[in-house]
């Protein structure tokens, strides 16, 4: 990183970085907490706003939708009109959101909060978060260390979600986790006065709407492809061929405009670094493990075990507590191991953690059975989710930031879609002890396909 990163890196006092870094984190947590919390609340929203428990989960899949369709426009707004003011107005957008969820009179206006302003607020705030910590840490270890509490945080919102959300429900109401979520978002923007933003705004910068249509329309297909998953797969083989064919229209939309010396929303040449593709690719792969285990387990501890949403979510602090342990020491590991050696360690922990978690789970009736798999499996996902992110942020330049942070969160949002879905359709094709061993096993062998792309990284320490 050059020039401005730098000297933004080493001015600014360390109290202030703090707050910086607390905001940026906090708004990692707030958006992973909002996308798996309301799994608890399904019944309950269900019976007070008078809808069926489908009705909610619209709700929930047009959130994903919102997200995935405009992470990349998103991302790419910063350019034009800077980092800071598209995240402070993504927290603004989703706290109203979150405030109009809490007092939502019926189905229509829930999924106005929830699912739209939302998931508009997340796409907006998301891309900075990344984008701000690149730019404000310049070397690899204060950088890791960087992201690794925000990784640490993101990962907590996912995996406490339905706990955190499960006992505010139950000791006040499902509306209380909105108005938490708002309360949150007024800390945030409280931390956020101290952000400077290490570039300038580029008003001139132009905005490829064409590319943004025909990137939310593909990406849109995509995710409802593969949540419909559980319910058709005929529909879902054509709702991802549908996809796959608007996003290839979207990239020969960008090569086109490219050579015509245009700037397109999101650039193939962005394609062409073999370790920024790689690092995706373990990105994607370490969030389908995640959530896949997430929904897997849950369902198990409902379905089979009998446990309520608060017991499933206690028995997932022991993945929680891995998984922010092993982020916190970020920064520490970083100076010790390279990038490649830190993934490759993550998958191969997560992947024994998922082994021991089938065995044991299967052998013994007690909840502690599933501790050593679930702290194995937190260990290793937090080991690496750090050091992916910087591979792919760290191998663009200052002016890239845009592009790689939005293409970067669409990519591990997708992961996120691919492993419920997958880990849903196995489940819904048997619901039995076997069909959550064989889920498993499946995210299992997912994670080796990310522990061989992890070998393919460079083995330099820095990308």
């Amino acid at each position: 990183m050059t020039g401005t990163a730098g000297t933004a890196g080493t001015t600014r006092q360390p109290t202030s970085q703090r707050h910086v870094l607390a905001a940026l984190a906090l708004a990692q947590f707030i958006c992973s907490f909002a996308g798996s919390n309301m799994n608890v609340m399904i019944n309950d929203i269900s019976e007070d706003l008078d809808t069926t428990v489908q009705g909610v989960q619209v709700a929930i899949t047009a959130f994903l939708l919102v997200m995935a369709a405009l992470m990349i426009p998103g991302g790419r707004l910063t350019d034009r009109y800077g980092r800071k003011r598209c995240f402070l107005t993504g927290l603004i957008v989703y706290a109203i959101g979150a405030l109009l969820s809490a007092a939502a009179p019926g189905l229509g206006v829930l999924i106005l909060g929830n699912s739209v302003l939302e998931g508009i607020g997340t796409a907006l705030l998301i891309p900075p978060v990344y984008i701000l910590t690149t730019l404000l840490y310049p070397d690899v270890t204060s950088r890791a260390r960087a992201f690794g509490v925000v990784m640490a945080l993101g990962g907590v919102g996912a995996a406490a979600g339905p706990l955190i959300g499960g006992l505010i429900t139950t000791a006040i109401s499902w509306r209380a986790a909105f108005v938490f979520q708002a309360l949150v978002i007024g800390v945030i923007v409280l931390l956020s006065r101290r952000i400077d933003d290490p570039l300038p705004p580029d008003p001139t910068r132009s905005f490829d709407t064409v590319g943004a249509v025909l990137s939310a329309v593909g990406l849109v297909l995509v995710v409802m492809g593969i949540l419909a998953a559980d319910d058709n797969v005929w529909l879902m083989i054509a709702l991802l061929v549908l996809g796959a064919l608007v996003l290839g229209w979207f990239f020969r939309s960008a090569r086109a405009k490219e050579a015509s010396g245009q700037e397109p929303l999101l650039s193939p040449s962005l394609f062409r670094n073999r370790t920024s593709n790689l690092g995706l690719v373990t990105q994607n792969i370490q969030w389908l493990v995640l959530m896949g285990t997430s929904f897997t387990v849950a369902a198990y501890l409902q379905v089979v075990r009998g446990y309520d949403a608060i017991q499933t979510g206690v028995v997932f602090t022991a993945a929680t507590s891995g998984l922010l342990a092993s982020s916190l020491c970020a920064e520490r590991l970083a100076r010790r191991y390279a990038q490649r050696t830190l993934i490759m360690s993550g998958f191969v922990v997560s992947i024994a953690g998922m082994v021991i978690l089938i065995v044991l789970a299967r052998s013994f009736s007690s909840a502690w059975a599933f501790v050593p798999g679930l702290v194995l499996i937190g260990l290793g996902l937090g080991a690496m989710l750090t050091p992916s992110v910087n591979v792919v942020q760290s191998s663009f330049p200052e002016e890239r930031q845009g592009e790689i942070s939005g293409l970067s969160r669409s990519v591990s949002n997708l992961g996120s879609s691919f492993g419920t879905a997958i880990a849903g359709t196995i489940l819904v094709a048997g619901l039995s002890r076997n069909a959550y061993a064989a889920a498993m096993i499946t995210l299992a062998a997912i994670g080796l396909l990310g522990l061989t792309a992890a070998a393919l990284l460079p083995r330099a320490r820095t990308p």
